[in-house]
Formats: C-alpha cells, sequence, structure tokens
C-alpha cells in the first residue's frame, strides 16, 4: 500500500502540494524547486499538461521525484489525449517505474490550450477512468485480459465543494468512489463555510469518512484574486476575501490560507496546496502550518534530498 494511501486511512493530517512539470525537456528546475520542500509535505502532485499546454509527461516527473528526493508523487492522468489502449499503457508504465499514486480526471478541452488543432480523445470520463485503474489493480484489462500481475494504485479523484450545485457535486463524487476511487482532492476554498456545508452533503451519502485533501490556493495579489474569482470555474471568494487583499501587504494570501486551514483542520484529513510555482507562498505556508502544529520538518528527509532551504 503507498504511504499517502495508509496515511490518509489513519485519517492523520495530510499534506500535498501540486506542481506543473516544464514546458521542455529539461526537469532540473523542477526538481529544484520541489527540492525546496520535499521534506515537508506527504506527497506532490504532478500535473498532466495542465490547460491543455504541452509539457513534460507528469509520469516522467513523478519518477524523476522520487527517485531523486524520495518524495512520495500522485500522477495526474487525464482522459483528453489517450484512449482505451493508451491509458492502460501509461497506467502499467506508472506502475512498472513505482509511481503508484494517480489523479482521475477529465482534462482540459484542447481549444483552451497552445496546440488548438489537438483533439481531444475523451474514450472516458473521470468515473471511467477510475473504474480502468481499479481494474488493472484487480489484475485484469478494461477487455478481461488477465494481466499476470496486479497493480496497486492509490486512486485518487477531484471534486468542487464550491459548486453552485454540492449535492449534485456530491453525487458525482460517489460515482467516482463507487467506480473504485480511494481518495479526493478539491479545488481551492477560502471559506471555511463551504467546506462545512460540503461536508453535511457529504454526510447524507454515506461519504462522512471518506478521505478529501481540500485544496489551498495562497493568493499572490489583489489582481491575482480577483482573476481567479472572476473566470475559474469552481472557485468562490469571499468580498470579504477580495478586501483584505486589497488592503494587506504581499503575505495577506499566506494569512488568509492558514486561517483557512486552521478552521478546517480538526474536521478534515488534509490540505492539497496549489503554490502557483512560488516558492515563498509554498513555505510560508508549510512555516504557518508548523507554528499549528500540523506539520514537522524531517530531518533524516532534509538531509537526504540535499539540504533544502529557501
Amino acid at each position: 500500500m503507498a504511504r499517502l494511501l495508509h496515511r490518509l486511512q489513519q485519517r492523520e493530517f495530510t499534506v500535498t502540494v501540486e506542481v506543473d512539470p516544464p514546458r521542455g525537456p529539461d526537469p532540473a528546475e523542477a526538481v529544484a524547486f520541489v527540492r525546496l520542500f520535499a521534506d515537508r509535505v506527504d506527497a506532490v502532485n504532478v500535473a498532466d499538461c495542465p490547460m491543455a499546454s504541452v509539457r513534460m509527461s507528469p509520469i516522467t516527473l513523478a519518477h524523476l521525484l522520487q527517485r531523486d528526493l524520495q518524495v512520495e508523487c500522485i500522477f495526474h492522468l487525464t482522459c483528453r489525449d489517450r484512449n482505451l489502449i493508451g491509458l492502460q499503457a501509461e497506467l502499467l508504465g506508472a506502475a512498472g517505474l513505482g509511481v503508484r499514486n494517480i489523479l482521475a480526471l477529465r482534462g482540459d478541452d484542447p481549444e483552451r490550450g497552445d496546440q488548438p488543432d489537438a483533439a481531444g480523445v475523451f474514450q472516458c470520463d473521470a468515473a471511467g477512468l477510475v473504474a480502468i485503474a481499479a481494474n488493472l489493480n484487480r489484475g485484469y484489462t478494461v477487455a478481461g485480459r488477465e494481466l499476470g500481475g496486479r497493480t496497486g494504485f492509490a486512486i485518487g479523484v477531484a471534486t468542487s465543494p464550491a459548486s453552485d450545485d454540492p449535492a449534485r457535486e456530491v453525487d458525482r463524487l460517489l460515482a467516482k468512489v463507487e467506480a473504485g476511487a480511494h481518495f479526493a482532492q478539491t479545488q481551492p476554498v477560502y471559506d471555511p463555510a463551504v467546506v462545512e456545508r460540503f461536508q453535511e452533503h457529504l454526510a447524507r451519502r454515506g461519504l462522512e469518512n471518506f478521505p478529501i485533501l481540500y485544496g489551498i490556493m495562497p493568493l499572490k495579489s489583489y489582481r491575482n484574486a480577483l482573476y481567479l474569482a472572476r473566470n475559474v470555474p469552481g472557485v468562490r471568494i469571499p468580498p470579504r476575501v477580495l478586501e483584505r487583499m486589497e488592503r494587506g501587504d504581499r503575505d495577506e494570501g499566506v494569512r488568509i490560507a492558514a486561517e483557512v486551514i486552521a478552521a478546517i483542520a480538526p474536521r478534515v484529513h488534509g490540505v492539497h496546496l496549489f503554490p502557483m510555482n512560488s516558492a515563498r507562498l509554498v513555505l510560508g505556508l508549510l512555516d504557518r502550518m508548523e507554528e499549528m502544529g500540523l506539520r514537522r520538518s524531517h530531518p533524516a528527509l532534509r538531509a537526504a534530498v540535499g539540504g533544502a532551504t529557501a
């Protein structure tokens, strides 16, 4: 069993951080960025061509991070770019490299990205991809052929607590759980009341103990906050937060994020951080969590990854 899944099942407060792979063939900068906090988190998510823009394979970067930094990784896999054969091949390749945590996603539509002539495949949806990974865990392909062995994936999915229809969102999550999902990570939240409301809907569907890591994206600036509030589906930023960002200094976003974490921590399995490629934001937030007693640095791992510093 993956350490991440064991930790979630034991309900130990868990912290993950999301990073984007490089746009070119050199992983050095991405590895150096993760080195800054590798000893302070439980796993690192590696996105799959986010915003439908060409980037290095998430499985490749996840493998390099695990090998070089000894940090557990969660690779994203979308339904956008591969048919059923390709999806299964990618999963088997990941298993062969020892990358055994997956986040199963539909994926952004290609017209949103930097390759407008690319065609989206979408032969299955996210729940279908979960079922594919669960099948491989049982030792079978989608068509029922025996693999001669079993994969051991911890299967994650995405959900959106700030949805306009949280009951429907929980029903969609339930379909993924029934397909074989083990945990979920969410879109960013900026209001503890949103988490409380979502938890109530989860309880009504019998999912109150299902492991969910709530998304935390520290705001960089007032302009950044306005953009997210106006343009990113599934993200809601309360007016009081926008007002604080307009008045506050450059660390106000970290303070707001830390307050949300402090409010929800007693009721959730953990948080998923979106640092937006900012070492200042992710390290500042990890410092705050250590002050709250939710995090602790791991000296042995710090030495192993080369004495990571800010």
